[in-house]
């Protein structure tokens, strides 16, 4: 054995094998793209995955080494995009969808029921989250109107609150306890986080990006310090999206530039090292709390990162991933940048911007109209498409000065941006 590798063996010796992310074997791996949109385990060991695009439901018993299919397209009827997933305990668990309908299990996944008894039907749900033995908040969507649900009887019955007042769109909710908590998204000022102390009653804005168009995508509470935060921002070509941070509980803010523009997924395990991704990347690895960001090379399309303890992490992209010291997967994970199928008919217009967007399946879009900086103009088009269709649109875009624009897709994909020019 030459010196240098014996070495290296020493060293692998004294410090043993490092937790890295790893892809999960034995789980369906999405290949066009698509991502599951959610990862949750109560436990190192029992977790569950909703398959955004193709609306399944996987479950996992050993930490996922093997998962097992619970819910698919056979079981429920309708076409259904699946955004996230919950559970209070082993039995009584949440989902929802982009769709109109949300859904409980009291088995474990093994069978869902559709809820119905909502004092008004949430549109969607893009957030959930458990806090103490029975309470539930779920908060939506990408696209207006802003929205929270909550139960306090473990799903049996419902209140609906509408949260139009405070943002325009909500996609995160997290809770510190019943009472305590925090929801995130947007409003005509940017990207918003929202706080409560009085279990929803009441809400006050705590952040704001001041940047419009931006969303708060995700966001961190370290278990171990519930005063370090972590968010991840969501930004409009050609800005850098952000990692923002407080380490006093909400009261204060900075802000950090990011790996990409639609950056979503986030994920520490102590106040410097942590991780983030989006629509176009896999993870990156911070080391020093968010200043410097290095490519780890594997994962695609990251939407959730879910921190188990300081080594053992899970997240959801393409397929599903997991930060450990063991071997999972040798597999490698071709990088795939699924975006929507958007023809422009003639560039550059003089007056009418017109095109054609292929929807292979039902869907939700906004159609939102930037400077070349990536500053908000106007909403040109808040679409819900039902089928399959090609759709045809035509804008009348006169009072534009001439020059370079930015056309914002944001569907239940992702977000994808086309430059136009106006004479």
């Amino acid at each position: 054995m030459r010196l240098q590798q014996l070495f290296i063996f020493l060293i692998s010796i004294t410090l043993g094998a490092q937790p890295m992310w790893q892809t999960m074997p034995n789980i369906f791996s999405n290949p066009n793209g698509q991502r599951f949109d959610d990862v949750f385990f109560l436990n190192e060991n029992l977790g569950w995955a909703a398959n955004g695009y193709y609306a399944r439901i996987y479950k996992t018993t050993n930490g996922g080494l093997d998962w097992v299919e619970q819910l698919n397209e056979n079981n429920i009827p309708g076409n259904y995009y699946f955004r996230n997933i919950e559970f209070l305990n082993e039995d009584i668990g949440f989902l929802g969808t982009l769709n109109g309908t949300f859904f409980r299990t009291t088995d474990g996944g093994t069978n869902w029921a559709e809820v119905t008894n909502f004092p008004t039907n949430p549109n969607a749900i893009c957030g959930i989250e458990t806090a103490g033995s029975s309470t539930v908040y779920g908060c939506g969507a990408y696209f207006s109107p802003a929205h929270i649900i909550k139960s306090s009887d473990s799903g049996e019955t419902w209140t609906y609150v509408d949260m139009s007042s405070y943002a325009s769109a909500l996609v995160e909710v997290l809770f510190l306890d019943e009472d305590i908590g925090f929801v995130s998204g947007r409003n005509d000022n940017g990207g918003c986080i929202l706080k409560t102390i009085d279990g929803g009653n009441t809400w006050t804005e705590i952040y704001n990006t001041n940047i419009v168009g931006e969303y708060v995508w995700k966001l961190q509470v370290l278990e171990s310090d519930s005063n370090l935060m972590f968010g991840a921002v969501s930004s409009v070509s050609p800005n850098n999206g952000k990692l923002i941070k407080s380490t006093d509980g909400g009261t204060n803010w900075i802000s950090l530039d990011s790996v990409e523009t639609n950056i979503q997924a986030v994920g520490f395990i102590n106040e410097n090292q942590g991780w983030m991704g989006g629509h176009t990347t896999g993870f990156y690895e911070t080391l020093d709390g968010g200043q410097t960001w290095n490519s780890l090379n594997i994962g695609n399309n990251l939407n959730r990162i879910f921190i188990i303890n300081s080594t053992t992490a899970y997240a959801s992209g393409t397929t599903i991933y997991k930060f450990t010291d063991a071997t999972l997967s040798t597999q490698e994970e071709p990088f795939i940048k699924d975006e929507l199928i958007v023809e422009m008919l003639k560039n550059p217009i003089e007056n009418y911007l017109n095109f054609t967007i292929d929807f292979p399946a039902d869907d939700n879009l906004l159609i939102e109209l930037y400077d070349i900086k990536g500053k908000f103009i106007k909403q040109l088009s808040r679409e819900i498409i039902l089928q399959q269709t090609l759709n045809n649109y035509s804008f009348d875009l006169s009072e534009l000065a001439s020059g370079t624009y930015i056309l914002d897709f944001h569907n239940n994909s992702g977000r994808t941006s086309l430059k136009f020019i106006k004479k």
